[in-house]
């Protein structure tokens, strides 16, 4: 199979026929094998009704449906677990991602041999308070993740097949799917400018409070995509200095009260001085920070995915 289309919705009944019908007609054009995998987060519209009935003029539709909503990635995650085209295309269900853009990505993964091409929306349908921060979103993960996209979070991406297979996405963490693949070893990363349309119909599904969560995720990803298979290098290294700059002002501190008595010079208790008690809390930390780490080497990575445990999938075709 050529390709695989994933598309994750929420509540979006109103746009379904169309994107079907129009993801249908590039793939006719271009002489595609196809599936479209439409994953409903636990949509409390007529989603699934229309899904349903979209199956059934056309096969390579299929569904997947949630008990409940558990976010994008979850979504992500599930399509990419059961796709099985040699290319896979994620874009939203709202219209605002263009399925012309298909062929070229396509093209962009086979014969250019990107492992991952992100789109980015050059021109947005957006309001400014949503693309100052978007801005200055991207400018982070530029900088923390040295992978040079302009735009992380859109929506329309393509992939070679072995990289969602070898991946694993939560939380919220689809943001960040270039980065974990990178980490990956998936290195091979593109661009394409894409087309940004203006929202058709219903309104978005986040808030500006994802900015926020979205540069905690950031740092998180950033932490146990480097960490997560050598925790000690991390927590060893933030042990042994706190340890090691703990001891040796307990030293100091020692030193001194011996070098006062042998001068016969006034001699304070090592007890009386707020030094001492600040090296014994860094010797203290130190240890703490090298259980850390060695509780962190016998921890399973699975660990890391409490957030895509118990995903319940209510219906299936």
């Amino acid at each position: 199979m050529n390709i695989s289309v994933i598309i994750p919705l929420l509540n979006e009944a109103e746009s379904l026929p169309e994107l079907c019908t129009w993801i249908e007609n590039v793939m006719i054009k271009h002489d595609f094998s196809y599936e479209v995998l439409l994953i409903d987060d636990g949509s409390t519209d007529n989603s699934w009704e229309i899904i349903q009935e979209i199956n059934t003029k056309n096969k390579n539709i299929k569904g997947i449906k949630y008990k409940r909503n558990f976010g994008k990635s979850a979504a992500l995650n599930t399509g990419f677990q059961l796709c099985k085209g040699d290319v896979i295309i994620t874009m939203d269900a709202d219209l605002q991602d263009s399925p012309d853009e298909i062929p070229e990505l396509y093209k962009m993964i086979l014969e250019q041999k990107f492992d991952l091409v992100s789109g980015w929306k050059a021109k947005r349908f957006d309001p400014i308070s949503k693309t100052i921060p978007t801005k200055l979103f991207n400018a982070a993960t530029r900088y923390l993740s040295g992978i040079q996209l302009h735009d992380f979070n859109c929506g329309l991406k393509a992939y070679k097949s072995q990289v969602v297979k070898n991946i694993d996405v939560y939380g919220e963490m689809h943001r960040y799917i270039p980065v974990i693949a990178k980490w990956n070893g998936f290195t091979k990363i593109g661009e394409k400018i894409v087309e940004h349309r203006a929202r058709k119909y219903g309104t978005t599904k986040f808030g500006l409070e994802r900015f926020v969560n979205g540069f905690l995720d950031l740092l998180s990803i950033s932490f146990v995509s480097r960490f997560k298979r050598k925790p000690m290098h991390f927590f060893g290294s933030l042990g042994t200095l706190s340890f090691l700059m703990g001891f040796f002002v307990t030293l100091w501190v020692l030193i001194e009260k011996q070098y006062c008595i042998f001068n016969g010079l006034k001699v304070r208790n090592a007890t009386d001085q707020p030094l001492f008690f600040l090296a014994l809390v860094a010797l203290i930390m130190g240890i703490q920070f090298f259980l850390a780490g060695f509780i962190g080497e016998m921890i399973n990575v699975s660990s890391l995915k409490k957030d895509s445990e118990g995903l319940i999938i209510d219906k299936t075709f």
